[in-house]
């Protein structure tokens, strides 16, 4: 069995072959399809081969995949016999990374389906229109802050109310362009932003997680769609503490000799779009009456608002992992926005309305504060449960080792309060 690797570029990919007669440089590959596809057939069916991660690579190693035994996407982050060595050249670089191959020590990255690839193509292009509206929008305001306007006298400038606002500013005639420039310009965003959308939502009425994950309250097509984006088969994750690991969210530790280990910030070694719209699911979702709630109050009472936030994130990516590997709904979900969200989806898809239609309800007003109520009863029993933990008592063992994270004579009654287990609830 050979080992191949390949330092990918633009242009050409420089190619280095080790087997038994020891390690050497093949010369170099066009990237293009055709060049590929005529390299992939002179290979044997028991090679392996390496690529670095980069936007090429995908396409690449769907070429070589069906011509050898493994191809294999190596992670960057990790490569630091690359990344920080002394000289660095393209033969160098293809010849490390064949030698990692062939010992064994090269990590790897997963790579997605094409279902999975054309939704983050989609999360990312929508992003990126996101960015260039935010960024039109704020020059906007520049202009109103130079001529000392003030707050606008209603929500959204850019709605109806405020573009007639806008039309009757007197400004200088340079100023008042800028500000036309900006409103085509949002116009025009808005509707590309629209497109792709609708796009998003048809492809999420075919996938089941996503329809799944959206009965969360607080949980949108982008925030459900993004993370079924990053994560894409949550099975391939043994336990929900692999998936907090993946995105970022769990909490750095430092721990050498006799010294206890100290944890510290979250790692964000993960996606950094997944945590940004699980937080921002978690800013609605606190808003919400529910057991999240309860926790986020729980946790901001102790640590401050900004940590509560980010703990309501990662208690909600081990939600998400839990409801898609048990193939559930969320049990505590409110049916009526539920229906409104999935009906809102399809509406979506088939015209591209981005606002609910007026005149149209989903449910009655008894139905929505039958269902909020019982929300505040969920809430309220999740209080009670926690009111309800008692410490744990003193581990022996290992478990009691210095330095755990989990011993409690050395975390405090507190931390071993939040650790304890709940009683039997009373019948």
């Amino acid at each position: 069995m050979r080992s191949i690797a390949l330092d990918v570029h633009r242009d050409f990919c420089e190619v280095a072959i080790k087997d038994e007669s020891g390690l050497r440089l093949a010369g170099r590959v066009k990237t293009a399809p055709e060049e590929l596809e005529l390299f992939a057939r002179s290979l044997a069916p028991d090679d392996q081969v390496a690529l670095e991660a980069s936007e090429p690579a995908g396409s690449i190693a769907r070429i070589l995949e069906p011509h050898v035994g493994r191809v294999l996407i190596a992670n960057t982050r990790k490569l630091r016999a690359i990344a920080e060595s002394k000289v660095k050249t393209d033969e160098l670089d293809a010849r490390t990374l064949c030698e990692l191959l062939a010992a064994g020590f090269l990590p790897a990255v997963w790579s997605p389906d094409e279902f999975t690839r054309a939704l983050r193509r989609r999360l990312q292009r929508r992003a990126k229109l996101v960015r260039a509206r935010t960024r039109a929008k704020n020059e906007c305001h520049a202009v109103l802050a130079r001529h000392l306007k003030g707050n606008p006298p209603m929500s959204d400038v850019f709605g109806k109310k405020g573009r007639r606002w806008l039309a009757a500013l007197e400004l200088a005639a340079d100023e008042s362009e800028t500000v036309a420039c900006c409103l085509r310009e949002v116009d025009f965003l808005h509707s590309e932003i629209g497109l792709v959308e609708r796009e998003l939502a048809a492809q999420a009425l075919g996938c089941e997680e996503i329809r799944r994950l959206m009965t969360v309250p607080g949980v949108s097509l982008v925030s459900a769609a993004t993370f079924v984006a990053v994560v894409g088969d949550v099975r391939r994750f043994s336990s929900p503490k692999k998936l907090v690991s993946y995105v970022g969210l769990d909490p750095r530790v430092r721990q050498s000799g006799e010294a206890p280990a100290r944890h510290g910030r979250i790692s964000k070694q993960g996606s950094p779009e997944a945590r940004h719209m699980l937080c921002e699911a978690a800013w609605v979702l606190i808003r919400t009456p529910g057991p999240l709630r309860a926790f986020y109050e729980r946790v901001r009472a102790r640590r401050g608002a900004q940590i509560a936030l980010v703990a309501t994130a990662r208690k909600l990516s081990v939600l998400f992992w839990h409801l898609l590997t048990r193939e559930e709904d969320y049990a505590f979900q409110r049916p009526t926005l539920t229906r409104r969200k999935l009906l809102g989806l399809e509406l979506k898809a088939k015209d591209g309305r981005r606002s609910w239609p007026s005149g149209h309800s989903v449910g009655t007003k008894q139905d929505r504060e039958r269902e909020r109520e019982y929300a505040k009863q969920v809430e309220t029993a999740y209080r009670r449960l926690t009111a309800d933990w008692q410490p744990r008592a003193p581990r022996s063992g290992a478990g009691a080792t210095r330095g755990r994270a989990f011993s409690s004579h050395l975390l405090g009654e507190e931390t071993a309060t939040r650790q304890g287990t709940a009683p039997e609830p009373a019948l």
